[in-house]
């Protein structure tokens, strides 16, 4: 078993989707995203494939463990089909394939997080996922480290957004700083932070959203478990 970070390949979805799944279970992006209980994993195993797909063929999903650790990043928009950075699509677009009602609470999520992102050029971490058996050994936040890094030596930051308040703490603590937080009213709130944290500047960023950042962090290290995040558009 590999506990270095890996690009992912086609033939790691089924272990990245699996997973997502099972980090994600409890996660409230996901139960905003999918709130039936019955439909669940089957929603959810096709929102975590879809994301995969829409970036494996960049090389910008990376492993560890044989898939039950993952990363899902995106490079940076300089905006220019020619910048360093840009990437092919894939010969055949993916699609979401899900219900009207499902997809609808995906588009307000995501137009709600653009809305908060920074507008600078910037790695964006979508998913962050530990399998639950894999859990508590830090090997999420050495895989978060590792695109980080990228980033860092790329001298553009990495973001990412969280709604769930523990996982701010985390993050923290991890080097992270908020950067700012979503304020539509169809969307429960989300924080966007950004690393290195000395561009965290945002002057929308409340004393509210400060004091979440102390919340209880409870028994995780950061990057353990579901502290991804899940934008479609992304």
């Amino acid at each position: 078993m590999d506990l270095h970070a890996v690009p992912a390949t086609v033939a790691d979805r089924p272990a990245v989707v699996a997973t997502i799944v099972a980090a994600f279970a409890n996660d409230p992006t996901f139960r905003f995203f999918f709130p039936d209980e019955a439909t669940f994993p089957e929603y959810a195993a096709a929102f975590a494939g879809y994301l995969f797909d829409r970036r494996v063929h960049k090389g910008t999903v990376w492993i560890c463990a044989d898939g039950a650790v993952a990363a899902l990043w995106d490079e940076p928009d300089f905006s220019s089909a020619s910048a360093p950075h840009a990437s092919p699509e894939p010969a055949q677009t993916p699609r979401l394939d899900l219900p009207e009602a499902e997809l609808a609470r995906i588009r307000a999520y995501d137009a709600a997080v653009a809305a908060a992102l920074p507008t600078y050029p910037h790695w964006y971490l979508g998913i962050l996922a530990t399998r639950p058996d894999h859990a508590g050994r830090g090997l999420g936040r050495r895989l978060m480290a590792h695109g980080v890094a990228r980033a860092h030596a790329e001298e553009v930051p990495a973001v990412l957004e969280t709604m769930n308040p523990s996982n701010v703490d985390l993050y923290v603590r991890a080097g992270w700083q908020v950067y700012g937080q979503t304020s539509a009213a169809d969307v429960p709130r989300t924080w966007v932070l950004v690393n290195p944290p000395v561009l965290a500047q945002d002057p929308g960023v409340t004393s509210e959203a400060a004091e979440s950042a102390d919340a209880p962090a409870g028994d995780s290290a950061a990057g353990e478990g579901a502290y991804g995040t899940a934008r479609a558009a992304a």
